[in-house]
């Protein structure tokens, strides 16, 4: 199993966050299995990233799949979850009951949630992948997560944003207390996969004024070399793709929610040039900041 997934890692697929089946979400998603078997067969023995956060609370269960070359057999009461740079492999499935949730980077990036990013479970430094739960751990996450089903099966709520964000930040930090405890006699998480959080940080905190991988390799203090080879391992990206990432996911987002000009856009997001904004945010989105922002606008309004 091991051979095969090594071989295979160049050609790993990269797996987008489907609509929500209720509300078409994009952002965000919560599905419930009562003991179906709901795999793709093309998907078995193929490695893949999620390019989204997924948690699963198995309540019963015992499928057989991989996340960083580690195999897990799923087992009753427990929860899993992963995080966008993990590669993960399915080689067999059974019939689960479990509740499911994904959302992106782009959800974790909204304004109200921006905090959340340092929970523990979000950054997951220790590369983990399971959850063990106590008896009353069952209870409050298999209540909450009951709450946040109803809830988002039911798009006449008032409020009903406000009320899913209030469960998923409760429910967030609950799992993070948990993620300490079991965590906290852990051996040191991998230098690569610290150091590739220490990188995401440093975008998050400096994306509006360095846009050269140089620049966070100084601040980290090794050379950008390095830097973009650890990060290319570890994500399977290169490290320049995390911070276009992040400036276009902020451009978007000011496109959408404010009516700056397109050169005080540029202009905070510390591009001196509105022309070379301009170019970048079209080879990147393929389409000018002026026609996306009519396109999203017309579409959500």
């Amino acid at each position: 199993m091991i051979m095969y997934y090594t071989e295979v890692e160049p050609i790993i697929r990269n797996h987008a966050l489907p609509p929500d089946v209720i509300t078409g979400s994009r952002l965000f998603s919560i599905n419930k299995a009562n003991g179906s078997v709901d795999y793709l067969r093309n998907d078995f023995l193929v490695p893949h990233r999620k390019n989204y956060y997924f948690w699963a609370f198995v309540k019963d269960g015992s499928s057989k799949h991989w996340v960083d070359m580690k195999p897990y057999t799923l087992k009753p009461n427990t929860f899993y979850f992963t995080i966008p740079p993990q590669v993960h492999l399915k080689e067999e499935a059974k019939p689960l009951t479990a509740y499911a949730v994904g959302f992106t980077e782009e959800f974790m990036a909204l304004e109200e949630n921006i905090q959340l990013r340092q929970l523990p479970i979000i950054q997951n430094a220790n590369n983990g992948h399971e959850l063990n739960l106590s008896a009353a751990d069952v209870v409050f996450i298999e209540d909450i997560m009951e709450k946040i089903y109803a809830e988002n099966s039911n798009s006449q709520n008032d409020w009903q944003h406000t009320m899913l964000m209030s469960y998923m930040r409760v429910l967030m930090i609950y799992l993070s207390r948990l993620y300490v405890e079991q965590f906290s006699n852990a051996d040191a998480a991998m230098p690569d996969r610290i150091l590739l959080k220490r990188y995401l940080n440093k975008i998050e905190e400096n994306y509006t004024q360095y846009h050269e991988v140089a620049a966070y390799a100084d601040m980290l203090n090794i050379t950008a070399g390095h830097l973009s080879d650890v990060v290319k391992e570890q994500s399977g990206r290169s490290a320049i793709t995390h911070i276009h990432d992040r400036l276009i996911m902020e451009t978007k987002r000011l496109l959408f929610h404010s009516d700056y000009s397109i050169k005080e856009i540029a202009y905070r997001l510390g591009f001196e040039d509105a022309s070379y904004f301009n170019r970048f945010f079209k080879r990147l989105v393929n389409d000018t900041p002026v026609a996306y922002r009519t396109h999203i606008r017309e579409k959500y309004h």
